[in-house]
């Protein structure tokens, strides 16, 4: 039988709380017979104490017993007479003529007073005397007059005593009903207002499972259930953008390779049609065409590789100047058709890295390319070289003019086919992978890679490696 969550936690705190109940109605019962009682005993024995003399000195002036036996009034008088009265004889008044006032006894320890004379023959008080009763002499000249007994309060038997000891254990187990019902409708209340945002997130889960990538929860609180629904929220903001850029890629992906496909495709029919001749220049656009597709596939390749660690590097001391400068003789074709200016700051001891000098040569190149085909015309474009003392890394900044990336989108620049909108959008070509690779060649180099407003007025990339320690010959 499948028991669900609120009912396990409604369980649970009801449990606790009956379980607190009945230990704290067993505490009641056992202080209410141990401590309640024997407080009332520890009373009576007072009582008794006092009373003993005060018995003396009334047989001491009437001679005898007589003055009490079967006369219950003057019997109780004489117990509740206080202490500064106790020596007025029996039936006499006190002087100035006010009777003294009378001993209040709420612990009902009079009831059970019982007076024996000095033979233990019964004259007067509690009539049920065992072995467990409490006994005093009372002397009077020297001589044992009689018995002062009290019976303890376990083995009265009054009516009243039942009756308040029953009254006493129906309120405890009332309290304690009316406790646990309490409890009872807390402990729905609780688990129902507790397990609502989870069972919101479980319900988002399986819609989200099924493909809804839109699904979202209300974030209700700031403990730990509202971090879980800021946590799933923040899960499904990141499949939703994943999908989407996985329908983006495969738009861009047919887009790129349908584009040179089709060229193929018409420069071949043409030819076999005879409305173009096989010339050179025909072979140099069908080889311009293969070479785009190329590069997307190569790309896509290393990216796969890359994915599951399995991207080869071969690392050697570099001299990561040199390499720079034929990355930027390359270019220099591209950087004129383009109308960029490109400017350089090279230190005049070029630093060595550890590293693969051909992953080192893609990286430069996909970072020139990016600049070269994302700079408007007539820019500049601006290569630094630098190695801080003590620092045991190598700095390089890749600095270009306008247009630049706007601040919320530089973060995800990195990710794997995304493209700027705007200036920077499919129409200056590219996939949105270069940028990604450039990532994980430095990234597999130990070194680290970063985007931000170039003072050009266009995007600079820095590219942190680790110096391997040796200088370049």
């Amino acid at each position: 039988m499948k028991i669900s969550i609120t009912a396990r936690l409604f369980l649970a705190v009801l449990a606790i709380a009956a379980f607190a109940v009945l230990a704290m109605g067993m505490a009641a019962h056992f202080s209410y017979t141990r401590g309640f009682i024997g407080y009332l005993n520890e009373q009576a024995m007072l009582r008794m104490e006092a009373a003993v003399p005060r018995l003396a000195r009334a047989y001491a002036a009437n001679g005898s017993w007589g003055f009490v036996q079967g006369n219950r009034p003057e019997w109780f008088r004489i117990l509740r007479v206080p202490a500064d009265a106790a020596s007025v004889p029996a039936g006499a008044a006190p002087s100035g003529g006010r009777a003294p006032p009378q001993v209040s006894d709420l612990t009902g320890a009079l009831l059970r007073f019982t007076l024996l004379d000095d033979q233990e023959r019964f004259v007067v008080g509690y009539g049920a005397v065992d072995g467990d009763s409490v006994r005093r002499e009372i002397v009077v000249g020297g001589e044992r007059v009689g018995w002062l007994l009290m019976a303890p309060f376990q083995t009265v038997s009054g009516g009243g005593d039942q009756r308040f000891e029953r009254h006493q254990i129906r309120a405890s187990w009332a309290i304690g009903a009316v406790c646990v019902l309490l409890s009872a409708v807390i402990a729905l209340w609780v688990a129902r207002r507790l397990l609502r945002p989870v069972r919101s997130v479980a319900q988002a889960t399986h819609r989200l499972a099924a493909g809804e990538y839109g699904s979202r929860v209300q974030v209700e609180s700031d403990d730990e259930v509202g971090q879980l629904a800021r946590d799933f929220n923040t899960l499904a903001d990141t499949l939703e953008r994943n999908e989407r850029m996985r329908r983006d890629f495969l738009a861009d992906v047919s887009h790129e390779l349908r584009t040179p496909l089709g060229v193929l495709h018409g420069e071949l029919e043409a030819i076999e049609d005879g409305v173009h001749a096989m010339s050179p220049a025909t072979v140099k656009s069908l080889q311009a065409e293969v070479a785009t597709m190329n590069k997307l596939v190569s790309d896509l390749y290393d990216l796969s590789l890359a994915d599951v660690g399995a991207l080869t590097y071969r690392k050697a001391p570099v001299d990561i100047v040199a390499l720079l400068c034929t990355t930027l003789d390359g270019f220099t074709a591209r950087l004129a058709e383009a109308g960029l200016t490109l400017r350089t700051e090279l230190p005049a001891e070029p630093p060595m890295v550890l590293a693969d000098e051909r992953r080192l040569q893609q990286l430069f190149n996909n970072l020139m390319e990016n600049s070269v085909r994302y700079t408007d015309r007539g820019g500049v474009l601006q290569v630094r070289v630098s190695s801080p003392a003590g620092a045991q890394a190598v700095q390089l900044e890749f600095e270009d003019s306008a247009p630049g990336v706007p601040a919320h989108r530089v973060t995800r620049l990195f990710d794997r086919f995304y493209r700027v909108e705007g200036s920077r959008n499919r129409a200056s070509g590219g996939a949105g992978l270069g940028l990604a690779i450039c990532r994980s060649i430095v990234a597999a180099h130990g070194g680290r890679i970063e985007a931000g407003a170039s003072p050009l007025g266009g995007l600079a990339m820095r590219v942190v490696l680790p110096a391997s320690g040796e200088a370049a010959a």
